[in-house]
Formats: structure tokens, sequence, C-alpha cells
């Protein structure tokens, strides 16, 4: 019965652990889309200070095309990481099914444990009952 609930220890550490890892990536993913929305805001502003909305004019600000590239940047990490947040979830949630296999193995050994003993219980009142019904019988 210990290994069956350090199994069930394990099993929820397991759980855990993938469970802060879904929340990790999702951070991270926010994290980035706010980082993008900022650099969107800068992008907009030097645009409008320099006058100039191509980024192929000779004029276009340098500040403005390196904050392009480092929204692009930050967009394609988040594609990344949404691709790993889906085998993430896929991982926690094969993770989850392990778990309630070993809890409802563990609920179903309880359960005939307990009805063993009770029927042993039943048992011993058995004799006992007719155990007192011979001394009856007999007196």
């Amino acid at each position: 019965m210990k290994s069956r609930e350090t199994l069930i220890r394990l099993k929820k550490f397991q759980v855990d652990e993938k469970r802060r890892r879904v929340s990790q990536i999702e951070a991270m993913i926010a994290d980035f889309q706010r980082m993008s929305v900022d650099l969107e805001r800068e992008i907009q502003s030097e645009q409008e200070r320099a006058g100039i909305n191509d980024p192929s004019h000779f004029a276009y600000p340098t500040y403005a095309k390196a904050a392009i590239q480092r929204r692009e940047n930050l967009t394609r990490s988040a594609e990344e990481l949404r691709v790993q947040l889906d085998e993430a979830r896929g991982l926690l949630s094969e993770a989850f099914d392990e778990l309630k296999k070993v809890e409802l193995l563990d609920e179903r050994d309880q359960a005939r444990e307990r009805a063993e003993e009770s029927a042993r219980e039943q048992a011993d009142l058995d004799s006992i009952g007719l155990m007192r019904a011979r001394i009856g019988a007999i007196a």
C-alpha cells in the first residue's frame, strides 16, 4: 500500500510540474505580447515624430527599424511558445489522466479491502451468533 501512496504522490508532483510549465509559458507569451504592443506604440510615435511611415524610405528612423525588427522577433517567439504551450498542455492532460488512473486503482483497492474486512467481521459475528444459538439449545 505504501508503494501506491508513493506513486500517487509522484503523479501529483508530475501534474504540478506540468501545470507550472504551462503557467510559465502562458506568462511568457503574455509578456511578449505586452512588449510587442509597447514597441508598436514606440514605432508609431517615432514615425509621427519623423513624419515618415514607409520603412523603405531612406530617411526612415533607425530606431523605428530596430523596433520593428524586435517586434517581429517577439511575435515569432510568441508563436513558437504557442506551439510549446500546446505540447505542454497535452503533457499536462496525459499526466492528469495517469494520476486519475492511479487514484481510481487506489480507491478500488481500498473498497475491496473494506469489503473484505466487512466480510471478516460479518463471519466473526455469524460464528458468535451460531455459538450462542448452540449454547442456548444445549441449555
